[in-house]
């Protein structure tokens, strides 16, 4: 791996969630957090989780041992209100979700069509469930609609068809509503991971499904609260008999412990800060054109992304790390993403603004950024 440039490592951070942060005693522009929209440090947040701490700093158990307090149940409920669905779940992270119903939905005489680009989690619960596996080409509705004709005619009766809504690597979005189209016409369901979209996109942050007009045609929705709402956790919504069903067949649901009620109440109040803080999504909304213009005009070549992220494609392992060594001399956190994260020959510089960020400081970011690209030879 140390040959291939593919190595590692683990760096201590204070401040990793803020517009600048701190490693080894130097300042550094945060580009590579997944605030989006700055609520990790909120002080409404830390008075929420203040409060619960007479309650427990921990849980004691699964929810199906001991069970819950009052307060899972209510926020259960308010996102389910939410995201106009019958009912939602709770789970300890996201990969922990997308795991937990891809292993507890899918069996081996099923089949489950995925974007080839899809995160990691989806790719191993699929693994789990040895469900068959079709990988369709990214955005690729024609050859989707191919992977769909071919399971039927091998006669496969259940059908699953999984995507990110956001694609969390090039910062694109999934065509979502001919997804439900195919999703009709062959008879398959859909789940829809959106993770990188709650709190991001769309009216009071519910989604890019909610801001087409199709969340009722999703069956599942999968959502985190530990990038927009600045928390941990996750949740899933849908139908309240794929829920129940859920609830008995998860396994990363059933066999852990529950999240704290510090957490609980933390994304309580978090979910009502995303709801009303349109003036944030806006906000990032300007500062992602603004960056990502910048970086287009100056000759950089930029995926399709209209999300706070904003990867260059640089191509090279070794010329990304470079590229990343030299943002972090000029005070600029930055991350080179490269394989396995991405397909051999597609690393990158993944940006990743939040609502916080100041004008000047990325102003002053897309100059430098700029200036390494032709140091590298990557522009002019």
């Amino acid at each position: 791996m140390a040959e291939q440039d593919l190595t590692r490592e683990l760096k201590m951070v204070t401040d990793s969630a803020q517009p600048v942060c701190q490693r080894g005693g130097k300042s550094f522009l945060n580009l590579s957090s997944n605030n989006y929209l700055g609520l990790a440090g909120h002080p409404q947040l830390a008075d929420a989780m203040g409060q619960a701490m007479s309650r427990g700093a921990g849980s004691p158990s699964s929810r199906l041992i001991v069970g819950h307090e009052e307060e899972t149940d209510q926020l259960e409920s308010e996102l389910a209100n939410w995201q106009s669905s019958e009912a939602a779940l709770v789970f300890g992270n996201g990969y922990m979700a997308n795991v937990g119903v891809l292993s507890a939905l899918l069996r081996r005489e099923d089949a489950v069509f995925s974007d080839r680009l899809n995160h990691a989690s989806i790719v191993d619960g699929i693994r789990l469930s040895g469900a068959t596996h079709f990988r369709y080409r990214h955005r690729d509705l024609d050859h989707l609609e191919i992977c769909l004709k071919k399971a039927d005619e091998k006669g496969t009766r259940r059908k699953l068809i999984v995507t990110d809504a956001v694609f969390s690597m090039d910062g694109d979005v999934a065509p979502l509503q001919d997804m439900v189209y195919l999703k009709e016409r062959y008879g398959a369901a859909l789940f829809v991971d959106e993770a990188h979209s709650v709190g991001v996109i769309g009216v009071q942050g519910k989604g890019l499904a909610h801001e087409l007009g199709i969340a009722d045609q999703v069956d599942l929705h999968m959502g985190t609260f530990s990038k927009a709402f600045g928390v941990y956790g996750a949740y899933v919504t849908g139908k309240r008999e794929w829920i129940r069903y859920l609830i008995h067949t998860a396994r990363s649901f059933i066999y852990t412990t529950a999240l704290p009620p510090v957490v609980i109440s933390a994304i309580r109040r978090s979910l009502q800060l995303v709801q009303q803080r349109s003036v944030l999504r806006q906000s990032l909304s300007g500062k992602c054109h603004y960056f990502r213009e910048g970086l287009s005009q100056a000759g950089f070549r930029l995926t399709d992304s209209t999300t706070p992220i904003i990867p260059i494609m640089l191509g090279d392992s070794s010329r990304t790390l470079e590229f990343s060594q030299r943002l972090a001399e000029r005070g600029i956190l930055a991350v080179a993403i490269r394989p396995p994260t991405v397909p051999n020959g597609e690393a990158r510089i993944r940006f990743s603004l939040m609502a916080n960020h100041r004008e000047e400081d990325l102003r002053e970011a897309i100059r430098t950024i700029v200036q390494i690209g032709y140091e590298c030879k990557v522009i002019g």
